[in-house]
């Protein structure tokens, strides 16, 4: 696979990623906050930050 071939995938997966957030947040009533501008940045890892990052479990100072 070329450069350009591997860049041009890797941007459609990652808008494609955002899109998901995004749309994912709407239909389920959350607010999905800058997790899609992090998702199109930083791809799979922005997913998996949005579906396991919860502010409601902070229960310390920790």
């Amino acid at each position: 696979m070329d450069l350009a071939s591997f860049l041009l995938a890797t941007a459609v997966a990652h808008v494609g990623f955002a899109i998901f957030v995004a749309v994912h947040a709407a239909l389920s009533d959350r607010d999905a906050e800058n997790w899609p501008y992090i998702t199109l940045v930083l791809g799979l890892a922005g997913v998996a930050a949005y579906f396991f990052y919860d502010e409601t479990d902070r229960s310390g100072p920790l």
